[in-house]
């Protein structure tokens, strides 16, 4: 495919998906993006314009063969009907919460994601974590935004812990309702660029998407005083686009996602080792191979401990988070197993 239509360009169309698209296919077919899932049905915008279609694939598969939000699709001018998902630049997922044996799709072909994270009791650093291995899994870059900063007697202080976290990440403390504060954030969804939201309910992703946009089109709550626990005000994975004159922003796309309050770990082994660099570093140093950092002797985890060089709550959540990852890794190959046996029934 040559020069992409403007509308395709605005999208993200870019050599990675027109390179998966033959010359006949390019003729015959049109590629469209994804913009919304609903029960059996896709919301998707390409060059004839935004459409309702259906989500039914040509053929069953695993749970990553059916469409989310963000993905390009190739489909039939005629019937409308999907022909397939193109290969994904990066796809976020999760275990199903209640049914780790199942897998929720969250977002696909997305650049950059915002953890986003408010200043009262919902600041958790383990929360973070979590949200950051998932972004360096798929190759995504993350970028930590604290929100409500005037409900903490110290937000700088909350800002530096996040950076602590990882060398050279970004985060951004922002006040989600204003426009000049919130501003900034838009330098990170260029032209044609996806920037995903995720974070538990009530920290203000729909606030910073509307504020972006410069609407109050996505419906907001406030949070419970006692708990400051949001309520899900967002109840589907949707692409909102920022318009070039939205705090210079360049015309790229926003995904609001529900909150998160559960976020179970799964195949993201290398995005562990790279959020938790410094602790893997050091179970290199281990006499054995197989050292569960316990009573073994020549633990480097435990000398490192020690020493002071490791903080044990780091190690802790590190060994937490592997661990996860291991039991619903080894969960998810059960059931591809088992698909695969049955003939790609679900």
């Amino acid at each position: 495919m040559g020069t992409p239509h403007p509308v395709l360009a605005q999208l993200g169309w870019t050599s990675f998906f027109s390179g998966q698209v033959s010359a006949e296919q390019g003729t015959t077919y049109l590629p469209v993006r994804v913009l919304s899932v609903h029960r059996g049905r896709v919301t998707v915008l390409g060059e004839e314009g935004e459409e309702s279609i259906s989500s039914r694939m040509p053929a069953q598969g695993a749970a990553e063969d059916r469409p989310t939000v963000g993905d390009w699709l190739l489909i039939d001018p005629t019937t409308r009907g999907i022909l397939r998902i193109l290969t994904r630049t990066s796809l976020f997922k999760r275990p199903t919460p209640g049914d780790d044996r199942r897998v929720q799709l969250i977002a696909a072909n997305v650049d950059t994601l915002f953890v986003v994270a408010s200043c009262n009791q919902d600041f958790n650093i383990a929360r973070i974590e979590r949200y950051l291995v998932l972004t360096r899994e798929v190759g995504a870059r993350p970028v930590v935004v604290l929100t409500k900063a005037d409900l903490s007697p110290t937000p700088d202080h909350l800002a530096d812990a996040a950076r602590a976290l990882q060398a050279g990440l970004q985060v951004e403390l922002v006040d989600g309702r204003d426009p000049a504060s919130v501003a900034r954030l838009a330098a990170y969804c260029g032209f044609g660029e996806t920037v995903a939201l995720v974070g538990s309910s009530g920290v203000g992703k729909s606030t910073l998407v509307n504020t972006l946009r410069g609407s109050d089109g996505i419906p907001t709550q406030s949070i419970r005083e006692d708990d400051g626990k949001g309520r899900h005000t967002t109840t589907v994975r949707e692409m909102h686009r920022l318009t070039d004159d939205a705090g210079g922003g360049g015309g790229g796309w926003l995904v609001d996602t529900p909150g998160m309050r559960e976020l179970q770990m799964s195949e993201v082994a290398t995005g562990v080792t790279e959020v938790f660099d410094d602790v893997t570093a050091v179970t290199l140093e281990c006499r054995f191979t197989n050292c569960t950092h316990g009573d073994e002797p020549g633990c480097a985890i435990r000398a490192a401990i020690t020493a002071g060089d490791l903080d044990p709550a780091r190690v802790e959540r590190w060994d937490k988070l592997a661990r996860e990852d291991v039991a619903n890794s080894g969960a998810v190959a059960v059931r591809r197993a088992r698909l695969q046996k049955g003939g790609g029934r679900r």
